[in-house]
């Protein structure tokens, strides 16, 4: 069995693994066995996450060598995909045949398992997490056996958004639709006093909506990505952008995806950044909280009020809505949801009292931290805020009573 490296680091260089060997399986056999046969196991995808939540101390396992086709029901409108496939992928593919998914996160680097299990989304009024177009899941438990659930089934909602604590998954059931257009434009320099007053218009104006300031500044620069075959708001705050912006202010815009108004095809719109390019700052730390949607003008209002102590270690803040879903462990799970999310720079030392701050101005308006980025509130009280937990805490107790898939980051928060 190989054995690590003597460094492996997640995307972001802040968090080191500690795993003692790191496994690449090539058939579902050799995946089952691994499973068996080590006392602790975790997955890496693509290490896109900033905290401890995929490390452990015993088994790495990544995905990327299984088999990696994709299988379209057209009868189902559904798409099997590979867990450790990268959103990019299956994007490209699934246009080609003529279908789409109803949303995409900022970036398409990630694989569709890891997105899933944290309850990562994109943006939109009526667009919910990635993880509500799984109408399927299947897994290796740790008796190696390969489970399968769907909707309907009683542990479904709780098996999607799982943090890896169930089992390895092998591989999701999507929902899918026909292909569509969208036309991507930015409005620059609109007040978020503009934004706090017109909530529902701003966010409203296209399929996918999102505001990127500093806080400081006292205005955002709002992307605006419209379906072409939806009507069109008449909302047009600020002015149009007559250039291609960055979300991070004097950063080369070349690894966005293309602005201006000019249409094209759903996978090359709605993510913020190309497939092909370094995401994002780079060289970069971040956070989210989600508050609940009638919570977002106080929580807008929190965070302008610490502005001075943000600004300085924020390359920029993104503001995105998020529908309302029913998977127990979803950031989003019984609400409409507003996402405040921070891209910092990679200085933990100076992020970590900002983000001490953050929580004390956003966790007492209900706001439930991203499972995979930084955070620092107390484990227990973030478990509190989401109803279903107990039931989580069961279904991993009965799939996983010996705690194979634990880790530090899982045992903190459910035992």
């Amino acid at each position: 069995m190989p054995v690590m490296s003597p460094r492996l680091l997640n995307w972001a260089g802040n968090i080191e693994f500690q795993a003692v060997r790191l496994a690449q399986p090539a058939s579902l056999d050799e995946l089952r066995d691994l499973v068996v046969s080590s006392d602790r196991v975790r997955v890496l995808g693509t290490g896109h996450s900033f905290n401890a939540l995929a490390d452990t101390t015993g088994t790495l396992i990544r995905l990327d060598r299984l088999p990696m086709s994709i299988r379209i029901d057209e009868s189902s409108a559904t798409a099997t995909v590979p867990a450790g496939a990268r959103y990019a992928e299956v994007a490209a593919e699934l246009h080609r045949a003529g279908y789409a998914l109803a949303n995409l996160a900022s970036l398409p680097h990630i694989t569709v398992a890891g997105a899933v299990a944290t309850g990562t989304h994109g943006s939109g009024d009526r667009t919910r997490t990635l993880a509500d177009a799984v109408v399927g899941v299947e897994f290796v438990d740790a008796s190696g056996e390969v489970r399968r659930l769907s909707v309907g089934d009683a542990d479904f909602p709780g098996a999607v958004v799982s943090l890896g604590a169930l089992g390895v998954v092998t591989q999701l059931t999507l929902r899918i639709e026909p292909s569509f257009t969208v036309a991507q434009e930015v409005r620059l320099d609109v007040p978020l006093d503009a934004i706090a007053g017109a909530w529902d218009e701003v966010f409203g104006a296209a399929y996918s909506v999102s505001a990127f300031t500093d806080y400081a500044s006292g205005t955002a620069r709002v992307w605006l990505k419209r379906r072409m075959d939806m009507p069109t708001p008449t909302w047009a705050g600020g002015r149009a952008a007559d250039a291609p912006v960055h979300p991070v202010p004097g950063v080369d815009p070349v690894a966005c995806t293309p602005q201006l108004g000019v249409p094209g095809p759903w996978h090359e719109r709605l993510p913020h950044f190309r497939p092909d390019l370094v995401p994002s700052a780079g060289d970069e730390l971040q956070s989210e909280y989600f508050v609940a949607r009638a919570d977002a003008p106080a929580a807008l209002a929190a965070l302008r009020g610490i502005a001075a102590r943000v600004a300085p270690v924020l390359h920029i803040a993104e503001i995105r809505t998020i529908a309302a879903d029913e998977l127990w462990l979803s950031p989003a799970y019984g609400r409409d949801s507003v996402g405040f999310h921070f891209t910092w720079i990679r200085d933990a030392a100076a992020v970590l009292p900002v983000v001490d701050l953050i929580e004390e101005v956003l966790l007492p308006l209900g706001a439930r931290p991203h499972w995979g980025k930084v955070w620092r509130a107390d484990p227990a009280s973030v478990v509190a805020r989401y109803p279903r937990a107990g039931d989580f805490a069961a279904l991993r107790q009965r799939l996983d009573p010996t705690g194979t898939f634990a880790n530090a980051y899982t045992t903190a928060l459910f035992g």
